[in-house]
């Protein structure tokens, strides 16, 4: 199986790094050419400096995945792509890109013969050692083709992987798996912060969420991180309370609107991100200058916020 991976980040090298463990030819390309000529130098992939270069590289029917920050720089690969590919070649969006998106390039390729599959991708830097999670929409016969890539890249060969459904499917089950990941995240810090606000209790926080590892009904993947940083710094001091989002929880949020599905938790876990980047805090100083104008209740000066 041979494959072309672009973009070499910290998804895309460490899906390098264990496709290149399981025996994948790989043809690598990253803006950053020394960090591509590295990469290459590291684990036997063939660096090449230039999309048209990995292109030549590959043997045709041609499978190219790309791991590229979703949107333009995506869009842009993808069209430049469109012109260097052949009719039976493939492309494969790996990027949280939204799932609309899949469905106008699946359909802009069709007319040049090209393929297109749509992949979620879940693990994040623990993917290397552990496995990524795949949830891929597209063709039967194009994740027939790519089945070598799946395998290698998945936990096991038989789990940690599925078909979702035609193109777009593997994005949209990304997108809604991450506007849940927001709500799981909001949960535990919420009541996590509630405890560490009842100083007469004086928890230790590492201790409890270890505990909560074994046996609890809440125990989960996040929940072991969680208890792994709290077991160093439990006050986060050095943390900014600044909480940015990659846009698949607004997406979710907006696409609950649409279908008129109530998803009350997942809104409010995007809400909760938006007010740690400041977009509260003009209506919080609204909201102080009101209770100051009709009742007189005092505002604070802004330097003692």
């Amino acid at each position: 199986m041979h494959l072309g991976m672009v973009g070499l980040g910290k998804m895309g090298g460490n899906m390098v790094r264990r496709l290149r463990s399981k025996g994948i030819d790989i043809v690598a390309y990253d803006i950053d050419a020394a960090q591509t000529r590295a990469l290459g130098e590291e684990t036997g992939a063939t660096a090449v400096e230039s999309l048209e270069a990995l292109v030549q590289a590959l043997p045709a029917p041609r499978t190219v995945w790309l791991m590229l920050p979703a949107g333009a720089i995506t869009q842009g690969a993808v069209d430049r792509l469109a012109e260097l590919l052949e009719t039976g070649d493939r492309i494969v969006d790996g990027a949280n890109s939204r799932y609309r998106d899949a469905l106008h390039r699946s359909e802009a390729l069709a007319g040049a013969g090209i393929h297109f599959v749509d992949a979620g991708v879940s693990g994040g830097i623990w993917g290397l050692e552990a496995g990524y999670c795949l949830m891929l929409g597209g063709d039967k016969s194009d994740i027939d083709a790519i089945r070598p890539v799946i395998e290698a890249l998945a936990p096991a060969a038989d789990r940690g992987w599925v078909h979702c459904g035609p193109v777009g499917s593997g994005h949209y089950a990304k997108m809604v798996h991450n506007g849940i990941e927001y709500g799981m995240m909001q949960a535990l810090a919420e009541g996590l912060a509630l405890m560490k606000s009842r100083e007469d209790f004086d928890y230790d926080l590492a201790a409890l969420t270890e505990a909560w590892r074994h046996g609890s009904v809440v125990r989960s993947w996040l929940l072991d991180l969680t208890a792994g940083f709290l077991g160093e710094d439990q006050d986060l001091d050095a943390i900014a309370p600044v909480v940015p989002d990659s846009g698949e929880g607004r997406w979710t949020a907006i696409e609950a609107i649409d279908q008129g599905v109530p998803a009350p938790v997942m809104t409010q876990a995007i809400i909760a991100r938006f007010e740690s980047q400041g977009g509260g805090d003009y209506t919080a100083r609204l909201l102080a200058s009101m209770r100051n104008a009709f009742g007189g209740h005092a505002v604070l000066p802004s330097d003692q916020a």
